[in-house]
């Protein structure tokens, strides 16, 4: 790929946002009836390629059921307000009036409350209980602590999720969480991430991960950017892990590894990129906190809005456009995207003369 010369001792990449590509119709079209949004990993299978992402914002117990009755997956933040409290209604109210740069102090204070693991167990026994598959996430510093609870409480799916996550931590002041040896002991599927780069990619499949999120996660309500000057063009990140997971599938002998793009997936066209640019399924964020029936009624934050250090999120308002059914399935009562992701899906990939996401991966884009 060509170099870019920023100064004479500094040279970049060009590397693309969903906002910078488009995808290419080819020869043949379809009928959206005739097309199938399904994936499958390991042996669990979704008619939809979307998962929650784990925000309070979005997820709570209810939401996850709700979200898996529809065919996708909801994954609960298990260090959120429902694993620090019994019941967290009236704070996820407060947190909706609260104004101005008191949001951000008073969330601090809200989140220093301990998280509780008779609670994490109680939250995803609840999810199981109702006969859909059970996803939950913990930090990258919290997994040692809590996996055994999460295990021992009937967990289907374990993400580890964090602004970046690498196979290769290092610290001198405690031992890091040893990836490889993690995964192994345990007898279910881990997704981890973020990643956005090809060689980070392919060390976290090297560890045994079923699926790698490729993003920050969290991008409307990220000031990452802004507070450590790290960002991530979506669309070239997806490009270089699904070359990674092309390669690591080579090299393993045939181990596949799912790609999961997560952040910069605001609307239902970004969804759609995102596949054609390699990601077998997204992690959604805002979409979901657009619905009437969401935790955070309108407003939208993760972790970063309230490390009690360095907070490097917001608290973003976006109102309410419809249900969690409507924002999924339609139908839409407005021409911008954010609702009827599915139906949009579908019809992108019927337009463009394909039947499933495996096939639309290979669909032609171009740089805008």
């Amino acid at each position: 790929m060509t170099e870019i010369q920023i100064g004479q001792a500094k040279r970049a990449r060009r590397a693309y946002a969903f906002d910078d590509i488009a995808i290419v119709p080819s020869r043949r079209t379809r009928d959206p009836e005739e097309v199938s949004t399904a994936w499958q990993i390991d042996a669990y299978r979704f008619e939809l390629p979307v998962l929650a992402a784990p925000m309070d914002s979005v997820m709570s117990p209810a939401t996850a059921i709700a979200l898996g009755r529809h065919g996708g997956l909801g994954v609960l933040n298990l260090e959120g307000l429902w694993t620090r409290y019994e019941d967290p209604t009236s704070l996820l109210e407060e947190i909706s009036e609260l104004r101005g740069p008191a949001a951000t102090r008073r969330m601090q204070e809200i989140y220093t409350a301990p998280v509780v693991p008779e609670l994490v167990a109680e939250r995803l026994r609840e999810i199981r209980e109702a006969g859909v598959t059970v996803a939950g996430s913990l930090s990258p510093q919290r997994t040692k602590e809590l996996a055994k609870t999460v295990v021992d409480a009937g967990v289907d799916m374990f993400v580890i999720r964090g602004t970046t996550v690498s196979a290769e931590h290092v610290s001198s002041s405690s031992e890091p969480l040893n990836l490889k040896e993690f995964i192994y002991e345990l007898d279910v599927p881990v997704v981890v991430g973020g990643c956005a780069t090809y060689q980070a990619a392919l060390h976290l499949m090297r560890t045994g991960a079923a699926g790698v999120l490729v993003g920050f996660g969290g991008g409307a309500a990220h000031t990452t950017r802004s507070v450590l000057g790290v960002a991530v063009p979506m669309a070239s990140a997806v490009a270089d892990v699904a070359a990674a997971r092309r390669d690591y599938l080579d090299e393993s002998g045939g181990r596949y590894v799912h790609v999961i793009a997560d952040g910069s997936i605001g609307r239902s066209g970004d969804l759609a990129k995102a596949i054609a640019c390699g990601a077998d399924a997204v992690m959604v964020g805002s979409p979901l906190a657009r619905a009437s029936d969401a935790p955070g009624k309108g407003f939208h934050w993760g972790a970063e809005a309230h490390h009690p250090d360095l907070p490097r999120g917001e608290r973003v308002e976006f109102g309410t456009v419809g249900t969690l059914e409507q924002i999924l399935f339609g139908p839409s009562e407005v021409a911008d995207g954010t609702m009827n992701l599915i139906g949009a899906l579908r019809r992108a990939m019927a337009t463009t003369g394909y039947t499933d996401l495996k096939e639309f991966q290979r669909i032609e884009v171009v740089v805008q």
